[in-house]
């Protein structure tokens, strides 16, 4: 006799996914021939639905993940226990699946019931009581930190929450001083510029080597990977591959190919860019290049910032004003969010 295909549904905002909801996926996995997992838009969290649902992607390729653009929300704004309420989210579901069979309803909810009768599927509550898993989305919301040490977040969900803020600017425009002072400010971790200490190891005549460029720019993401899982909230980072790529243009009239993909990519990869000025004094050591050297590689930052359409924030003053002026700006700041809302 033939054996009838089996399909697991499950539905969420996943806002963040977590291992609770990871237990459920799983489960439904082992069961199941093929599982649908619906992601809704909301307003608990700014973090994307496209990014929600990349979460699940890269986690489990062989799940169907469906985004509902149209939040549930946005249903009857009656009790969720309200029978009103649980038909529209039934009719909602089913309008989205269409035609599709679905054998078996996953949840760790008391909607699991209605949801499943509906669909005539098998009721398949998952860890009600928390035990397995005992975290949840709100208590995630509230510590991420917290959670994540505790295992309940897989790391690539952690690394999307935290903002990353780029520090860059000429040499002796104290970045250097400022990343850590504001790191320390917010009680979190910040990357040291690995070229500094790459550059001490491997320059030859005062330059590197196109190789070493590169490298360079590898390394400086190894630390950046490491360091942002350990960071609350903000990860302050001391230049960026953008300063790389100036370095390989003084150096060799240009940048190689991965050494501008790397420099391309800090559009995408950094939340907030601050800019060093050069109000400050000259530290003219043997390894720098000399106060004209520094008026031009400020130009160029900038430059490079504006070609590649990455907005930024000028820092001048004293340290302590430096570091009121990022306070000020992250006071409105918001991840995935409005810098004004």
């Amino acid at each position: 006799m033939h054996k009838e295909k089996t399909t697991g549904l499950f539905l969420g905002k996943f806002a963040p996914l977590h291992k609770g909801h990871q237990h459920v996926i799983e489960t439904a996995l082992d069961e199941c021939d093929e599982v649908i997992v619906l992601i809704y838009e909301t307003s608990v969290t700014n973090i994307p639905l496209s990014v929600r649902a990349g979460w699940i992607e890269n986690l489990y390729p062989t799940v169907r993940v469906i985004k509902v653009w149209d939040s549930m929300e946005e249903l009857p704004h009656a009790h969720p226990h309200d029978r009103t309420y649980e038909i529209s989210e039934e009719e909602c579901a089913k309008k989205i699946l269409g035609g599709t069979k679905i054998t078996h309803f996953y949840s760790s909810e008391y909607y699991g019931e209605h949801m499943s009768a509906a669909f005539g599927a098998i009721d398949r509550r998952i860890d009600m009581n928390r035990s397995a898993v005992p975290v949840s989305a709100t208590q995630i919301r509230d510590n991420p930190l917290a959670c994540r040490m505790s295992g309940f977040l897989d790391n690539a969900v952690y690394e999307s929450m935290i903002a990353k803020i780029v520090f860059l600017g000429a040499e002796s425009t104290g970045k250097s001083t400022l990343t850590k002072a504001v790191a320390e400010e917010f009680r979190t971790e910040y990357v040291e510029e690995y070229g500094r200490e790459y550059w001490e190891r491997h320059q030859i005549g005062g330059k590197l080597t196109p190789h070493d460029l590169t490298e360079l720019c590898k390394g400086h993401l190894r630390d950046e990977n490491r360091k942002v899982l350990l960071a609350n909230k903000y990860l302050f980072v001391d230049t960026n591959a953008i300063t790389t790529y100036i370095y390989a243009q003084e150096y060799h009239g240009g940048a190689n190919d991965e050494v501008a993909a790397f420099a391309r990519a800090c559009h995408l990869r950094y939340d907030l860019t601050f800019v060093c000025g050069t109000d400050c004094p000259y530290d003219d050591t043997p390894d720098r290049l000399g106060l004209a050297k520094r008026r031009e590689f400020h130009a160029r930052t900038l430059d490079c910032l504006k070609t590649m359409k990455i907005p930024y924030v000028l820092l001048e003053g004293t340290l302590e004003e430096r570091i009121a002026q990022v306070k000020e700006v992250l006071k409105t700041f918001v991840k995935y969010g409005n810098c004004n809302k």
